[in-house]
Formats: C-alpha cells, sequence, structure tokens
C-alpha cells in the first residue's frame, strides 16, 4: 500500500469515526424527544428538519434537479414505507432501553443483510459466512436470552428495524443501478416525513418551544453525518471503513451515562460482542472475495440514522 493510499485510508476511517458520533448523538435526541412525543411523530419530525438541509445538500452535489426525478416512482415510494416502518419502530425501542442495548441488537442488521442476498438476490454465501451468521444469531440469543427472559415490545421493535434496514440495503442494489445516490436519500426521508407525518396526524402533540434545541439537533447531526459517511466512503474501501460502524456501541455506552445514568445488563455486552465478531468476520471475507455485503453508502444513510 503506498502512502497516498495509506493516508486516504486513514482519513476515511477517521471521517467514519466521526459520522458515527455525530449519529450516536442523533439517536439520542430522537430518544429524548420520544419521551415526549409518540414514535411516529417523532418519526415525522425527523424527515420534516432534514429536508430542507437535504435538498440543499442535493443540488450542491448535483447541481441539478433533474437526476432527482429521474427515479422509479414504485421502489422510491416503496422503500420510504419500509423506512417509515424502520424509523418509527427502532425509535419506539430507544424510549425504552439503553442506546447501547438497542445497538447491540441492531448489529444483526449485516448478518440479515448476507442471508437475504442468498434468497432475495440469489448471491452465492460459502459455508464459513453462514457459519459466522448463525454464530451471529447465536450472539442475539445471548441478549435475548429466551426461557429466561420474556422478550420485550421494545426488543421485538429493534429488530424489526434491523429488518427493515437489511431489506433496504438489498434494495438500494437493486434501485442504485438506476436512480442516483442523491435522489434517493432524499425521496427516502420525504416519504418518511410525509408518510409518518400523516399517520401521525390524529394524535399529533404541538412541539413545545424546549424541544427546539433537540429538533435543531436531528437537522444539524442528520445532515452532518451523512456528509461524514458519504466522505468516508469516498476516501477508503467500504471494507475498510465499515468495521468502524460498531464504535456506535462505545458512544452509546457514553451517551447512556452522561444523559440517562443507565446501562443495559453485562449479558448484553457479551452477546453484542459475537454478533460484532461475526460481522466483522464477514466483512473480512467480502472483502477477500470482493464483494461488498455490510452497507453502503446509500443503505447507512438512508436507514434513518443520517
Amino acid at each position: 500500500m503506498n502512502h497516498a493510499m495509506h493516508s486516504e485510508n486513514l482519513r476515511g476511517i477517521a471521517l467514519m469515526l466521526a459520522a458515527m458520533l455525530v449519529l450516536s448523538v442523533m439517536d439520542a435526541a430522537m430518544k429524548e424527544l420520544a419521551g415526549i412525543y409518540p414514535a411516529l411523530q417523532v418519526a415525522a419530525l425527523r424527515g420534516l428538519v432534514s429536508l430542507p438541509i437535504l435538498f440543499a445538500w442535493v443540488i450542491l452535489r448535483e447541481r441539478s434537479l433533474a437526476t432527482l426525478f429521474a427515479v422509479r416512482w414504485h421502489w422510491q415510494i416503496g422503500r420510504g414505507l419500509l423506512g417509515m416502518l424502520m424509523l418509527t419502530s427502532f425509535i419506539y425501542g430507544i424510549s425504552r432501553m439503553p442506546l447501547s442495548e438497542a445497538y447491540s441488537l441492531f448489529f444483526v442488521a449485516p448478518l440479515l443483510i448476507t442471508a437475504m442476498s442468498v434468497l432475495l438476490l440469489g448471491e452465492a454465501v460459502g459455508p464459513r459466512r453462514w457459519m459466522a451468521v448463525v454464530v451471529g444469531f447465536g450472539g442475539v440469543m445471548v441478549i435475548l436470552r429466551p426461557g429466561v427472559v420474556t422478550p420485550s415490545l421494545a426488543t421485538v421493535a429493534v429488530l424489526v428495524s434491523a429488518t427493515c434496514y437489511a431489506l433496504n440495503a438489498i434494495s438500494v442494489r437493486i434501485v442504485g443501478r438506476t436512480d442516483s445516490t442523491a435522489s434517493m436519500s432524499f425521496w427516502f426521508v420525504a416519504v418518511v416525513a410525509v408518510g409518518a407525518g400523516a399517520l401521525a396526524f390524529p394524535d399529533w402533540q404541538p412541539v413545545r418551544v424546549a424541544d427546539i434545541g433537540w429538533l435543531a439537533t436531528l437537522a444539524i447531526t442528520g445532515a452532518l453525518g451523512q456528509m461524514l459517511i458519504t466522505a468516508a466512503f469516498r476516501c477508503a474501501p467500504v471494507s475498510v471503513v465499515a468495521p468502524f460502524e460498531y464504535t456506535t456501541l462505545f458512544w452509546g455506552v457514553a451517551l447512556d451515562l452522561a444523559i440517562w445514568g443507565e446501562l443495559p445488563p453485562p449479558i448484553v455486552f457479551v452477546g453484542a460482542a459475537v454478533i460484532i465478531a461475526s460481522g466483522l468476520y464477514l466483512i473480512h471475507r467480502e472483502r477477500q472475495s470482493a464483494l461488498v455485503v455490510s452497507p453502503s453508502i446509500e443503505t447507512l444513510s438512508e436507514a434513518g440514522r443520517d
């Protein structure tokens, strides 16, 4: 590896680390708002405050609105509706459990992407990667402790969110062949904002002035997070920067302690370690086979984490 490539990889890693910090702060803002407003309303607000900044980003990046409307609408609307379920479920989950516990469960998403790529895309997955998937799901079982603890609705919600995330990742592989990254990002957030807003409207609660700061945090961290992720993947290969997505667990623990003074049971971290190890192995195998299964720019940014 030459010096220039090494420097770019380090820059990409630094940008990904910064992105995970920023997006964890965004999740903390959603968790705080979810303690006051219904999950659907928080999802709608998440989309609404992001749209103006995202629209400006699209204009600056594309220099034209043409690509924004040159899309396959049925896919864009379907992905947006899936994203609405994903984001609402995630918000519901983090409103009732520590961020670090939610992150630990959400780490199952790359494992689901691998399994779904076989079923939905017909991709070949070798026995070693299947073993990593099975071991990763074993880590989920460690966290859930079936037969010992009855899974809560919040736990189910986070797993539903992770499943939606994986389906969205698969859809990006299809839609990304024709639609631009900018258009996918914009319409994903737009559909979430409109769809969640419409469903939340009957029970919509007036936004308190005291919560404007949290909404501003959502808008800024969402936009900044997407920019940092995009820059990270432009600097270095996915296989280099994707493993650092797992640093969200560190930030989740830090934010849980700093803001709410809470932590999940120690067994959660044991399960998280198993899931992370499986995910890292999958990334390693994908790097060797030159097939990227870990979330790309689009899948990560459009999963409601931007």
